[in-house]
């Protein structure tokens, strides 16, 4: 899949475009439907199936201190959108000049630049634009003037309820992993480059990969039996989200994942952990002599789950 930071960049050349546009954060049940929407259009057509998002959640410009972490880093987002068939991925910056454009505006430039598009699909209730200017209505006026289709889809439900990228930061943050990989359509997994950390988990003989989580939505403190896969071959994982009670002086967020079986240096690459029970909760022990029997424990608890 080929990215761009501009339109006039994806060198189409004749060939019609079929967009898919939103924020798309978790690539959910109801993004899904808006991309296969659009590659099922451009196959059809001979057409280019582009995605049009944006680097940045549009309320970290407009109002930062409404900013909702994000389900997914940045290249769990692309390979998800890849995987749906999509050719081509837009990634707008999202800056104060961008945020004053109003939506007629956006549209235009798009059309301006892309040459001619085929169809435009969205959520039903997509806004976008400078104050919330452009909607499906507008697209389509749009659309009878410069001859293309557009599809709002509603939201998917489930369970009853509507599929959200909110909903699922909730089910996340809450510890409900079941319900969030649900409404997501895969597996629930954090997703983040290895960081150098202080190699106290090394210390205590079970060495560990300290993820860089920035800005990501985390479920509760604790103990987890996870999993990832690295160079195609399958680990499971004892992952710890939590302060580290026993062992720091202060209190800092870490997300440390302990790789069973596995050897070998990963500072400074991807890894992507899929999260699975929830074995404990974090609590302090009277030693670290105490934290290492519990750790085998988790170890041991983590083998145990097949």
């Amino acid at each position: 899949m080929k990215v761009i930071r501009a339109a006039n960049e994806l060198g189409n050349g004749s060939r019609k475009v079929c967009l898919a546009i939103g924020v798309f954060d978790g690539v959910h049940l109801g993004h899904q439907q808006i991309i296969r929407q659009t590659a099922v259009d451009a196959r059809q057509h001979d057409a280019v199936a582009l995605v049009v998002t944006f680097d940045k959640h549009p309320n970290a410009v407009v109002a930062p201190d409404k900013t909702p972490p994000q389900i997914f880093s940045r290249p769990q987002k692309l390979r998800a959108i890849e995987a749906l068939g999509a050719d081509a991925l837009l990634e707008i910056p999202f800056d104060k000049s961008f945020s004053e454009k109003s939506g007629e505006e956006f549209v235009r430039e798009l059309f301006r630049d892309l040459g001619q598009i085929f169809s435009i699909c969205v959520g039903a209730d997509f806004v976008f634009g400078r104050k919330r200017s452009g909607d499906v209505g507008l697209l389509k006026t749009l659309g009878a003037e410069l001859g293309f289709q557009v599809h709002g889809h509603a939201a998917v439900a489930l369970d009853g309820e509507l599929v959200s990228s909110t909903r699922i930061r909730e089910a996340i943050r809450t510890g409900n992993l079941d319900a969030a990989s649900q409404m997501l359509g895969w597996p629930y997994a954090i997703c983040g480059h290895v960081l150098v950390g202080d190699k106290i988990g090394r210390q205590l003989g079970f060495p560990t990969a300290n993820l860089d989580t920035t800005n990501l939505v985390l479920p509760p403190n604790g103990v987890y039996a996870a999993s990832t896969h690295i160079e195609g071959q399958f680990f499971r994982v004892a992952l710890n989200i939590g302060t580290r009670p026993t062992l720091a002086a202060q209190a800092q967020l870490r997300v440390e994942a302990h790789l069973l079986d596995f050897s070998g240096e990963l500072y400074g690459d991807e890894l992507e952990v899929e999260i699975g029970a929830k074995l404990r909760d974090e609590r302090r022990f009277g030693s670290p002599a105490e934290l290492r029997e519990q750790i085998g424990r988790d170890v041991v608890a983590v083998r145990a789950r097949g």
